[in-house]
C-alpha cells in the first residue's frame, strides 16, 4: 500500500483547533481579547466566556432606569442567584483589570469608564412642591 503523503493527509486541516469559546467584547483588540482568553483558561477563579458576561450583565445594570436601581440599592438586588449579580461582575472586572498586561488593561477600563460613568450620573433635582 502506498503512503500517503503528508499534504494530503492535512488537507482539510486549517492549522487551527479552537473549541474554546472566545470572549465577544466590543470596542476590544484582538490582542486583548486573546489575553482575556489565555486569563480565562489559567486562573482558577474565572472560566471561559466570564469576563464578557461580567462586561455584558454591568453594561445591561448600569442602563436600568434610575428607579429600578434604587429599588436594588434598598432590597438588595433580586435577580443575583439566577442572572448573576452587577455588583459582583463589577469586581471580577476589576480583579480582570490588575491581572492584564498594561495595554490590555487600560482598553479594558476604557470600556468600563463608559459605563461607570452612566451608573455615576447625578439624580435629577427632586420638586417637592409639584410646580
Amino acid at each position: 500500500m502506498p503512503r500517503s503523503r503528508p499534504g494530503q493527509l492535512r488537507a482539510g486541516d486549517s492549522g487551527r483547533r479552537t473549541s474554546r469559546p472566545t470572549p465577544v467584547i466590543d470596542g476590544l483588540s484582538s490582542r486583548a481579547l486573546s489575553e482575556i482568553a489565555g486569563l480565562e483558561r489559567t486562573r482558577n477563579y474565572l472560566h471561559p466566556g466570564d469576563v464578557g458576561r461580567a462586561v455584558r450583565l454591568w453594561q445591561e445594570y448600569v442602563h436600568r432606569p434610575q428607579r429600578e436601581l434604587w429599588r436594588d440599592y434598598e432590597g438588595g438586588y433580586a435577580h443575583g442567584d439566577c442572572c448573576g449579580s452587577p455588583l459582583e461582575a463589577r469586581t471580577l472586572l476589576d480583579t480582570v483589570t490588575r491581572a492584564l498586561p498594561p495595554r490590555s488593561a487600560r482598553e479594558l477600563r476604557r470600556i468600563i469608564g463608559r459605563f461607570d460613568a452612566v451608573w455615576n450620573l447625578p439624580s435629577p433635582p427632586y420638586d417637592a412642591g409639584g410646580g
